[in-house]
């Protein structure tokens, strides 16, 4: 073999190592390209699992492979107002084929921020490190004109043992008091619009689940979560522009954060920036502000002067 021949092989050989390295990264990471994902649908070891809220859009065209997750019924206790207890999640995953050497790819409609709450459900149950969203979500997808689906696929159960809840990734009401009244050190990040934290609005406009008064939980701050975004795709910004972001607003990681909103959906989509992004101890607050909000006795703050109104 020719001089040449090795130096062509040897190219060749460096090339297919690169690009393994490059697909190795974008998995090794909390988020996952489009790119990445469309040469990776026949993978048998990712599941793609769609979360969203718009009844319909997953059977009106989903990603190749993906299969479908009802955050309100099939991540949650209906009746209890909880998160969907472990040996529900557990019968979840098994249907889904989901384990812990799976590589699990979230993604879903309005910003992916009920995907981001199946990640959060996930981590709590033991599912973290090979969980990853993707990046942008069904906007950026369907912007690029991707290939869809409208097919359900069938997947092979998996024998997913689900862990005991992580309680350290949940901020319970007793929690958010407690920093209140100043007896923990945590940060409450409200994620809310401006007009909500000031009290201008109790919620944006169409929104059903509401709060009797307006306002926010006192001491908290406030970075809406689309601040966080590209507007244009909803790709989550570079590292060092969310660190510059959050730290104004004096969220550094060097003290724990509990991320809130309206009723946890966008904080989750917060909560997966700060936790699995840039590293930072995180519980998210489910509860926010519809139960913080109507809760007899406990003071709020409420710069626009409306209190019960809200308008």
């Amino acid at each position: 073999m020719s001089v040449i021949s090795l130096l062509r092989r040897g190219a060749l050989a460096l090339a297919a190592g690169l690009l393994a390295s490059t697909a190795a990264f974008a998995q090794s990471g909390p988020l996952v390209t489009t790119e990445w994902l469309e040469k990776n649908l026949s993978d048998p070891k990712v599941r793609i699992v769609e979360v969203s809220v718009e009844p319909g859009v997953y059977e009106r065209g989903h990603i190749p492979g993906a299969q479908n997750v009802v955050w309100h019924t099939d991540l949650v206790e209906t009746v209890s107002r909880d998160i969907a207890s472990p040996e529900k999640f557990q019968a979840l995953a098994r249907k889904l084929g989901v384990d812990k050497d799976t590589t699990v790819v979230l993604y879903g409609d309005s910003n992916n921020w009920f995907a981001a709450w199946g990640a959060w459900v996930f981590d709590i149950y033991g599912l973290r490190d090979n969980v990853k969203l993707l990046d942008g979500g069904r906007k950026k997808w369907e912007l690029e004109k991707r290939p869809v689906a409208t097919n359900p696929v069938a997947v092979k159960a998996s024998a997913f043992t689900a862990a005991e809840p992580n309680r350290k990734l949940r901020a319970r009401l007793t929690d958010v008091v407690a920093t209140v009244e100043k007896k923990s050190d945590a940060r409450i990040l409200d994620i809310r619009s401006p007009d909500e934290f000031s009290g201008k609005v109790i919620a944006p406009a169409g929104f059903q689940e509401l709060a009797l008064r307006a306002g926010h939980i006192p001491g908290s701050v406030n970075v809406a979560w689309a601040r966080a975004v590209n507007q244009a795709d909803g790709t989550i910004k570079p590292v060092e522009e969310l660190k510059k972001l959050y730290a104004e607003a004096g969220i550094d990681g060097s003290k724990p954060v509990i991320t809130t909103c309206r009723i946890g959906e966008r904080s989750s989509h917060t909560w997966f920036i700060l936790s699995r992004v840039l590293g930072y101890q995180v519980a998210n607050y489910d509860g926010s502000w519809t139960e913080y909000g109507n809760v007899v006795g406990l003071p709020i703050s409420n710069p626009a002067g409306t209190v019960w109104t809200g308008k």
